[in-house]
């Protein structure tokens, strides 16, 4: 096992200058990179590859909110420092995502790398947009970032700096799928998705990214704006002014998740969603604790053995193994760096499916070479959706599966680790995936606009997956929902964070209608943690949702 009383009409005040900057958050517990990895494109590398390399190393430190290692690659660590955690922190910027191309030498003697920045803006929507990053190799043949004002952002100077305006909105009344108000304190997870709401009664709070002049504050410009009508990466869908938002929530699933978290999560973070197999609708969305980020959608971890799923499938899928097949399940396994199982466990000549039930990682990194550097992204793709565009209803993250760097990135990716980013929306989304054969986009506002296109698994991928997944409860890591009624199938997962730090635990399941999904941070296992939550909260909501 890897390691939301009668709705006011919205005031129509101008908008409210909440926050003036001079120039990204902390990154969410739940994901840790070495310097130099991250979602970067590693093209051809001009000049000196050590130049592009710093580069990214400088963008993962940003991106990760390690503003002080990212200022150490510049020409000037002082000011850049200050910059950076002002520009990310004073903009409300969750978990920036930085995407480098292929450096370019430059007629000036530098190394010069284009980047794509998306930036969240918390409770608003994204803000892209791109610049570049020049390198100045010293005189001791090390390369630095030639730090300027510019490099955050092109229109970013001595004499203009940002200011995020937020509308100052009363919170819309909100309902499930039954028309059931959703208001109050049985639903404290809610509560930020209730203010993401707010706004213009569509499911999208309203707000912009000025660029005004640092002495008098006059507005030079606006660089994007949020909601209604925008060209921010806000959520879709809603209703008009003085309609209640309906959303695709079950209020008896939404507060037993809410219940489950509480009576079970032990005071650590953790997060679930739960959504109907047939077509993607989310019936809970909780956090704990219950406000502030909202990790269920819009957190990126690694989703450690859960991702074998989309692993076995693309095995599955090209003939590689079946259920049947022997594949030794040694202690260890050495691909760059030493691999091993929880509680160095082994299962010697075992199955395919003895290794999906113990969730053997030695015996799936063994398996790498059966598949392309590329193949486990493009199933997770094409197959389930990981990586295209989703648009839920509010501003959610939608998974990365990047094409490995090496073989030991590659078997890292095998088992949900390495690069592979996912959270609780996703993965229930994938098991709902491999449940019926068909990625549905996740929804919690009817009428979302969908953009993905995904092929169906064929049937016999879908039945192999149920069996085994079947298979883990009765004789394997989840048995922890054995007791359940049901033929309830799921996948255990135990992530690594980081050096020090314990695993994150995961845990997701599947009965009938209804997909579901749980992460722990710090939770060591995913039946250890994650099991009593999502046992917690399929015995207080036995049946389908209507």
């Amino acid at each position: 096992m890897t390691h939301l009383p009668t709705r006011r009409r919205a005031s129509r005040s101008p908008l409210k200058a909440v926050c003036a900057v001079a120039v990204v958050c902390a990154v969410v517990a739940g994901g840790a990179y070495a310097a130099g990895l991250g979602p970067f494109d590693r093209g051809s590398d001009a000049r000196d590859p050590a130049a592009a390399e710093q580069a990214r190393a400088f963008l993962a430190d940003w991106s990760h909110g390690r503003y002080g290692g990212a200022a150490a690659r510049t020409t000037n660590p002082a000011r850049a420092e200050d910059v950076l955690q002002s520009f990310t922190a004073g903009l409300d910027i969750a978990e920036p995502r930085l995407t480098a191309s292929a450096a370019e030498s430059a007629d000036d003697g530098t190394v010069r790398v284009p980047f794509t920045a998306k930036m969240p803006v918390k409770g608003l929507g994204t803000w892209t947009y791109t610049s570049q990053l020049p390198l100045r190799e010293g005189a001791n043949g090390s390369w630095k970032v030639d730090w300027s004002l510019g490099i955050v952002h092109p229109h970013l100077s001595e004499k203009a700096k940002f200011r995020l305006d937020r509308e100052d909105t009363d919170a819309p009344e909100v309902s499930d799928r039954h028309g059931k108000s959703l208001a109050g304190d049985a639903y404290p997870s809610l509560q930020p998705l209730l203010t993401q709401f707010a706004g213009d009664g569509s499911g999208r709070p309203r707000g912009a990214i000025r660029l005004v002049d640092r002495v008098s504050g006059e507005t030079k410009g606006t660089e994007t704006t949020f909601g209604k009508g925008s060209k921010g990466d806000g959520a879709e869908g809603g209703a008009a002014d003085d309609t209640p938002i309906k959303t695709t929530l079950d209020a008896a699933w939404q507060s037993a998740a809410d219940a489950a978290l509480a009576a079970e999560a032990k005071g650590k973070n953790a997060s679930l969603v739960a959504l109907r197999v047939d077509n993607g609708e989310v019936l809970a969305m909780a956090n704990s604790p219950a406000t502030g980020f909202n990790r269920a959608v819009s957190g990126t971890y690694a989703p450690g053995s859960t991702w074998k799923i989309v692993t076995s499938s693309a095995l599955l899928l090209k003939n590689a193994v079946t259920p049947d097949t022997v594949v030794d399940c040694p202690k260890h396994l050495t691909v760059g760096k030493e691999f091993h199982n929880v509680e160095t466990s082994e299962f010697r000549g075992a199955t395919f499916q003895k290794d999906f039930t113990e969730s053997c990682n030695t015996a799936f990194i063994s398996l790498r070479g059966k598949l392309g550097d590329a193949e486990s992204g493009d199933v997770a793709r094409k197959y389930f959706g990981v990586g295209q565009e989703w648009h839920v209803g509010i501003p959610s993250y939608d998974g990365a599966v990047p094409v490995p760097k090496d073989e030991t990135e590659k078997a890292a990716a095998m088992i949900g680790q390495g690069r592979v980013q996912a959270n609780p929306l996703i993965m229930a989304s994938v098991t709902a995936t491999a449940a019926s054969g068909r990625f549905h986009q996740p929804t919690i506002v009817p009428g979302s606009k969908d953009d993905t296109s995904t092929t169906p698994l064929p049937a016999s991928v879908v039945t192999q997956l149920r069996t085994m997944m079947r298979a883990t409860v009765t004789d394997g890591t989840a048995h922890v929902l054995a007791d359940l009624p049901g033929e309830i199938g799921a996948k255990t997962g135990t992530a690594e964070v980081a050096e020090g730090e314990e695993n994150n635990g995961w845990l997701v399941a599947r009965r009938g209608n209804v997909a579901v999904a749980c992460v722990v941070e710090q939770g060591v296992t995913g039946g250890g943690s994650a099991g009593p939550i999502l046992h917690h909260l399929l015995s207080a909501v036995p049946g389908d949702p209507s």
